[in-house]
């Protein structure tokens, strides 16, 4: 195995962008124990029904990883089906609104609109290399269950997804779209009625059903090996943008700032930072009416630890350990928990997670759009909003911000919002 040294000192001379079957064959400094665990964080806390499966999911990945022949698939398929590199763009306008150098990375324009497809079409190829017949995922914004229910249908997997009613009907396009590619869209009633219900009954159903159905987790959490497997396959997002902006300035960031709900496309963007002290890495949690309110998806922020759906990470509970019902006006930020190597991150003072009101997320929203005409989703405008503070603390400063996915979804909430569906006049807004 390479290190991840190779990349980095070939950054400055803008040399051809690594491939996501390169970076997964490159060891990292970063990594959990055998049973998964990252520090006091992680692990695999699953009924013993799931155990034989875990680790046949787990030995099927160190597979394939070192395999030649699935890395060159998965190769091929990114740069002809997802369109990947993603551009770097510096957004002037925005940079001088601001007062910082301010890059995007543009994970919106991957094939089916955001960071999502880098994780599931890994986890799809691998399911068909384990000879399963049926996929079945979770989803929140929906755009998980998009390029899940697309992998599926490139591959010829039954599909289903699950999907809390309350995320069904404020992403209803999403629903026609995953229907239109096949997939059956089991919208889930009970608890909150939201993601973390939606992974509830999926891993009900896996359960029952895991000799021929093979999960595939959205998010860099649950129970091990889902929290490095996605990592991993995310980990293109901030090898190319380390790169590219080398190449453009000659110079790493002084911050990289994501959204961050389970953590996938953050920890996808940070890890290839972490190693670089003079990097400030930034969360931007959901703090929905505010986290002083209670009603709020910002479990890092809260400030308590518990076990979740597989996984000891930052959770939102109360003292009896039951779990908070979040709250945020992005679905996919709408989550109690969160991936359990952004828990060491904050633990070890090496990350921090800024809460993001849904006020401020939608001023962002509006304002990345006015000023450089690209509509991001609600979940990334929080990373947009954090950004925007960061540049007020570090005036000057170059910053890197995951734009996670487009906001094509979100524009019926968002004209909601802005009070923008009236019909008989436009209003200067």
């Amino acid at each position: 195995m390479t290190t991840e040294k190779t990349f980095k000192n070939a950054d400055a001379q803008g040399k051809r962008l690594p491939t996501v079957g390169e970076i997964l064959a490159t060891a990292t400094h970063h990594e959990p124990d055998e049973r998964g665990h990252w520090g006091d964080f992680g692990g695999r806390y699953v009924p013993e029904a799931l155990m034989a499966v875990i680790e046949e999911i787990t030995d099927a990945w160190a597979k394939a990883r070192s395999d030649q022949g699935y890395l060159d698939q998965l190769d091929e398929l990114h740069r002809t089906y997802t369109g990947r590199p993603s551009p770097l763009y510096y957004a002037a306008r925005f940079s001088e609104a601001v007062g910082a150098e301010v890059w995007l990375k543009r994970e919106d324009l991957n094939h089916t609109g955001s960071h999502k497809i880098n994780n599931v079409l890994g986890q799809v190829l691998l399911a068909k290399r384990m000879g399963k017949t049926r996929v079945i995922a979770e989803t929140g914004a929906g755009q998980h269950g998009v390029a899940t229910a697309t992998a599926c249908a490139l591959l010829g997997l039954e599909c289903r997804i699950y999907m809390g009613a309350v995320d069904a009907e404020r992403q209803a396009l999403n629903i026609a779209r995953m229907r239109l590619l096949g997939a059956h869209v089991e919208v889930v009633e009970i608890g909150s009625r939201t993601l973390k219900d939606a992974i509830n009954e999926a891993m009900r159903f896996w359960v029952s059903n895991a000799d021929d159905t093979y999960y595939c987790f959205g998010t860099a959490a649950g129970p091990h090996p889902f929290p490095q497997m996605v990592r991993d396959l995310q980990r293109v997002i901030g090898v190319e943008a380390r790169q590219q902006l080398l190449a453009e300035t000659g110079k790493l960031p002084d911050a990289v700032v994501a959204c961050v709900g389970g953590g996938s496309n953050a920890i996808g963007l940070f890890h290839p930072f972490i190693e670089d002290e003079g990097v400030d890495i930034v969360g931007a949690e959901a703090a929905g009416d505010g986290v002083e309110t209670g009603r709020h998806a910002a479990p890092i922020n809260l400030g308590l630890q518990g076990v979740f759906q597989g996984s000891f990470a930052d959770l939102m509970q109360d003292e009896d350990g039951q779990i908070i019902e979040s709250h945020s006006i992005s679905a996919g930020l709408d989550y109690p928990g969160v991936g359990p190597e952004h828990s060491k991150l904050h633990a070890e003072g090496r990350a921090r997670y800024l809460p993001i009101t849904d006020s401020e997320a939608m001023d962002a929203f509006k304002q990345l759009t006015r000023l450089e005409g690209i509509i991001p989703a609600i979940e990334s405008s929080h990373a947009v909003a954090a950004a925007i503070k960061v540049a007020a603390e570090k005036p000057g400063a170059t910053l890197i911000v995951n734009i996670s996915g487009r906001g094509d979804k979100d524009v019926n909430t968002a004209a909601k919002w802005f009070d923008m569906l009236d019909q008989k006049s436009e209003k200067d807004s």
